[in-house]
């Protein structure tokens, strides 16, 4: 609705305008405030402030997690945070990298297109020299890797592309794979110099060595999962949690792992002069440990089922049986003060 002016307002404005206290031009424009927004044509946003955000939020962890991963692999302390999340033209980006460089071309299946991961030189440098043996200190090297580098970074590379993929796992199951490593920007056209590209900057500190990190990656690419790109979107994933994948993975991991499994037949107590003299064929009486009695079984230091002996075949064995609740003295120490209070 427009705003309609009394007569003392109008008159007011009369008597500023008449005193110089406001030119026409702002009193032309009163009641008709109109807001400018520039917008360039060349570069159009495809990106909206929301899913900007959520980008950064995403690269945020996996910056944590190549921070762990790198530290360990090079065993000297490395940072990596997010600087800046920003949307430009794949031209501005090569134009804004150094020549040579170390840029590698990913390839974002199941998504179509590849991203660009550029790491700066001297960045580079510092990690190959840490692997080879030495104190990864600063230099100022302006040359490209040679093929031995090379393959060092790509070892490198495809580590950082697996925290790549656990830091997206929350909107798309990413398998970015490494195609080829370049050294010369002009050499990696991989969409057109005028589409438009987000740009993940990461500031990377390998010991006292800073510089930049640089994840390319076209709106193409992304178009797919655009709206997936949400803050509500992925605070919902988180705390789904993608619980059946976790889940598998986790079973998976501890179908590996080995326990002891032990079945007590009885105890007795023995001097040592007995134990010392112990032959084959000699027989020990177990105290207290009628024939029928159920055996107990352990699974690590604690009882878990009773079990009843015999054979199959030629070999002794047990069948297990009911299962015996163990509760460990921590636990019933921590139960009994809780009831006390």
């Amino acid at each position: 609705m427009t705003e309609i002016l009394s007569q003392d307002e109008i008159d007011a404005l009369l008597n500023a305008i008449s005193s110089g206290e406001v030119s026409e031009d702002e009193y032309s424009s009163v009641g008709e405030q109109k807001k400018v927004k520039i917008y360039d044509f060349k570069r159009p946003d495809k990106f909206s402030k929301d899913q900007i955000r959520t980008l950064q939020m995403m690269h945020e962890t996996f910056a944590r997690l190549a921070t762990t991963g790198l530290s360990a692999q090079l065993r000297a302390l490395v940072v990596v945070h997010v600087a800046s999340v920003d949307q430009l033209t794949y031209e501005e980006f090569i134009r804004s990298i150094p020549n040579p460089t170390t840029l590698a071309v990913i390839n974002m299946d199941p998504l179509r297109g590849s991203a660009i991961l550029e790491i700066d030189p001297s960045i580079s440098f510092t990690i190959i020299d840490r692997l080879f043996g030495g104190k990864g200190e600063s230099s100022k090297v302006n040359r490209e890797l040679s093929d031995i580098e090379l393959s060092v970074m790509e070892g490198i590379i495809v580590r950082i592309l697996g925290n790549l993929r656990e830091s997206w796992s929350t909107v798309i199951d990413l398998r970015p794979r490494l195609g080829n490593i370049e050294t010369n920007p002009q050499f990696a056209q991989v969409v057109p110099p005028n589409d438009m590209v987000v740009l993940i900057t990461l500031e990377t500190k390998v010991g006292e060595v800073e510089g930049m990190t640089n994840l390319c990656i076209p709106y193409i690419t992304i178009e797919p999962i655009i709206n997936k790109l949400s803050a509500q979107y992925w605070y919902s994933s988180i705390r789904k949690g993608e619980v059946d994948e976790n889940r598998a993975v986790i079973q998976e991991r501890l179908d590996q792992v080995k326990i002891p499994l032990i079945s007590e037949v009885g105890s007795v107590d023995i001097s040592l002069n007995d134990l010392m003299n112990l032959h084959t064929g000699d027989v020990i009486k177990l105290e207290n440990t009628p024939i029928k009695t159920d055996l107990t079984v352990k699974v690590g230091d604690r009882s878990k089922f009773k079990a009843t002996p015999g054979r199959v075949g030629n070999r002794l064995a047990i069948q297990i049986g009911d299962s015996i609740e163990d509760i460990p003295d921590e636990l019933l120490g921590s139960t009994r003060s809780e009831q006390e209070y």
